[in-house]
């Protein structure tokens, strides 16, 4: 007669004394087989069940699994570079007990690409005027750049607009991106320098990385560009070169040379090709950057200076609604000679300001502004504002004045006053 052992996790037959020692480990071994293979059905089949329950979809490729059994969520946040729960799982990382179960145990994987890094220009309405020169070197070097795998001939990958201070190289390029449907990824000279060491080079090749997923995933045309990117990279007098400066020109240069394969720290695959994605710059002075950077190769360059009609024509369409005539533009331009485009943009601006401190008298003076402005109940509105009507007198007064307030910058030079002892 079997006894059983009732302290065993599972229930296992003993057999009789009397039995052959032999004999009784053979049946031990036997029922223990038995009895563990059973349990073990049982559990499988609670965790298929278990797994059912918690799967989205029957198609669902978030929950795939690869030949190690580790899902699409692991490997997502074991080829990030960072640490944090919002990119995903990380293998003896994120204690569990950190993570939470309110909300699932990554309640919002895709919070970084909701950080929308693309520009679409809703607020550029209006008919202006895009000069033909400067429209037909920026769609030449996209479309080539498209085309550049069926074309018998090397073409760079970066252009770099170049020119006086306020003559719309950056404006001038988001008309034509608007009027193309490009969706760029756009960057400043600020972000190419960083406290850490190697952050602006990576995230150089993030936003290349993020201009191609627009072309891979919305089937729109995308391109990064960098504005003012002398200022981030250029050497002036005795400025220092920094580590950050060196790698974000070795990642340019790197692009140019290998534009469909872009790493940002995580291990190479095969299939991970990336689109070549076309690279607009401007700067005002591109002879104080690395020089082996802007090589005819690597950078195709624009020098931009709109001639007299260029002029004529952006400024006249951006006056025209209100009322002024090409000849009054015309009679503007000429009595100002030799000022950049925003000059004949700032003109407007001068010209709002009477009006504005009329309206704020209106409203109860300075002193009420900001009770007026910020804590006013949501049925009260604020006072309508009339703006100025424009004329060509208009404009010349606050020509003249932006004029003087030029000259005195030039001619005071405060600073040389203040440190008139340093030589000393």
């Amino acid at each position: 007669m079997a006894r059983w052992l009732s302290h065993s996790p599972l229930w296992l037959p003993i057999p009789n004394s009397n039995s052959n020692p032999n004999s009784r480990v053979l049946q031990y071994q036997h029922a223990y087989r038995a009895q563990l293979r059973v349990r073990c059905s049982e559990v499988g089949e609670e965790k298929e069940k278990e797994e059912k329950k918690k799967r989205l979809s029957e198609q669902s490729s978030w929950e795939a699994k690869d030949a190690q059994g580790r899902d699409y969520l692991y490997r997502l946040g074991k080829e990030a570079d960072n640490m944090n729960i919002a990119v995903g799982q990380r293998a003896g990382v994120i204690d569990s007990l950190f993570v939470g179960d309110f909300l699932g145990k990554d309640s919002d994987i895709v919070f970084d690409y909701r950080q929308k890094v693309t520009r679409s220009f809703e607020y550029l309405r209006g008919d202006y005027y895009i000069a033909p020169l400067f429209m037909d070197k920026v769609v030449c070097h996209i479309v080539k750049n498209y085309l550049a795998h069926i074309l018998n001939t090397k073409v760079p990958l970066i252009l770099g607009i170049w020119g006086g201070k306020g003559q719309g190289k950056s404006f001038q390029t988001e008309l034509i991106f608007q009027a193309m449907g490009v969706e760029p990824v756009i960057m400043s000279a600020g972000e190419l320098e960083s406290e850490r060491a190697g952050e602006p080079g990576k995230l150089i090749r993030e936003r290349y990385r993020t201009a191609s997923q627009v072309v891979q995933n919305q089937g729109k045309m995308s391109c990064l560009m960098i504005n003012d990117i002398d200022a981030g990279l250029g050497r002036f007098g005795n400025t220092q070169m920094t580590v950050n400066n060196q790698i974000v020109v070795g990642t340019l240069m790197n692009l140019s040379d290998n534009p469909t394969r872009v790493s940002v720290g995580q291990d190479w695959r095969d299939s991970d090709i990336t689109n070549r994605i076309p690279i607009i710059v401007t700067g005002n002075d591109f002879s104080t950057i690395y020089a082996p950077l802007i090589r005819d190769g690597r950078m195709d360059k624009f020098y931009w200076q709109p001639n007299l009609e260029d002029i004529l024509n952006i400024v006249h369409r951006m006056y025209e609604k209100d009322g002024i005539s090409r000849d009054e533009v015309e009679r503007v331009v000429k009595t100002f000679p030799n000022q950049a485009l925003d000059f004949y943009g700032a003109l407007r601006s001068r010209t709002y300001d009477r009006f504005i401190l009329k309206w704020i008298d209106d409203i109860g003076g300075v002193e009420n502004f900001g009770g007026k402005l910020l804590k006013r109940r949501k049925d009260q509105s604020l006072p309508v504002f009339i703006p100025p009507e424009q004329t060509v007198d208009a404009l010349l007064e606050a020509g003249y004045s932006l004029i003087k307030e030029q000259q005195l910058i030039m001619e005071t030079k405060l600073s040389k006053e203040y440190m008139k002892n340093i030589d000393d």
